[in-house]
């Protein structure tokens, strides 16, 4: 028999944090326990062929999407796979890539939501929704020192991708269990990893863990920096937990011990005294340090992977 991976949707636009993401659930779960696919690998034209026909990677029809849709199937199956690879470095295709899914898959990029056979596949899905103005300087920070763009190209990238991104993009948030959006905690503040804050909104899609009993009990020491409040998005009622990136390491590791006592497989990986890994950020002159929200993120994602594989 071949066991069936738990395969969770990561979707978010351009820079919105989808690989940093993703690299810290793989860290919690192990590596070797991981398969990681990027969908933007499945392009149907490159970066010169893009540019000569005036289409953006976003646009539904720049992709393979039918192929998308037979790999997470075979995938969803326990069946290998043979990937398309984009480089993004150079902007062609490498050779295609032998895939064989582990336990868990984790499939991230610009449209994975965008049919319902690529929905059926997903057993956790998540969306990226950070502010514009926050993404912008992301992808600004990335394209400029890891794919040769000058900021002027990055800016005029952005502006031409704007109307793709409203169409094709930002609705693919409705399907999402978990919304996940990082921000400054002020206007002016200066938009530095470290200090982000994180609000994440829950959906009744899936059943998340009882946050109020830790976030309401009496003598808690979360105090202001982690809250638990309902709110309204897209019309309907969500649970809404925002972390605060001043949160305190004991302040945290409480929230950590409720979402590792409730799933023991968890517990197992999760402590940040033991994985130093998760929430690592670089900061901007190159140190790795470690934002709580973004650690808290990671493993609460873990959970549901956990939970849906039944551990």
């Amino acid at each position: 028999m071949i066991e069936q991976p738990i395969i969770l949707g990561i979707v978010g636009d351009s820079a919105a944090g989808k690989t940093t993401l993703t690299k810290g659930i793989a860290q919690v779960l192990g590596e070797d326990n991981v398969t990681v696919i990027c969908t933007d690998d499945y392009h149907r034209y490159d970066r010169r062929q893009r540019a000569e026909l005036g289409i953006s990677a976003l646009h539904p029809d720049c992709n393979y999407l039918d192929i998308i849709e037979q790999h997470l199937n075979l995938l969803k199956l326990g069946q290998s796979i043979l990937k398309p690879i984009y480089n993004h470095s150079t902007g062609e295709f490498d050779p295609p890539e032998y895939i064989k899914p582990n336990k868990y898959v984790i499939v991230e990029g610009l449209l994975g939501y965008s049919s319902r056979k690529m929905l059926n596949s997903y057993d956790v899905k998540a969306y990226l929704a950070p502010p514009e103005s926050l993404r912008t300087s992301w992808k600004i920070k990335r394209d400029t020192r890891k794919r040769g763009y000058t900021e002027e190209q990055v800016l005029e990238q952005l502006r031409k991708r704007e109307p793709d991104s409203e169409v094709y993009i930002r609705p693919q948030r409705k399907w999402a269990d978990v919304i996940v959006s990082f921000y400054p905690p002020d206007a002016e503040s200066e938009a530095n990893n470290l200090l982000l804050n994180v609000r994440l909104i829950l959906r009744p899609t899936i059943p998340h863990p009882d946050l109020s009993k830790i976030l309401h009990a009496e003598g808690n020491h979360l105090g202001s920096a982690i809250r638990l409040g309902l709110d309204r998005d897209m019309g309907k009622p969500v649970d809404v937990l925002e972390i605060d990136g001043h949160a305190t390491i004991e302040q945290v590791r409480e929230l950590e011990k409720m979402l590792c006592h409730e799933v023991p497989y968890l517990g197992q990986f999760c402590s940040l005294e033991g994985n130093e890994d998760i929430g690592k950020v670089t900061g901007t002159t190159g140190e790795s340090l470690q934002s709580y929200p973004l650690a808290l993120t990671q493993l609460l994602i873990t959970y549901h992977m956990i939970k849906a594989a039944g551990l």
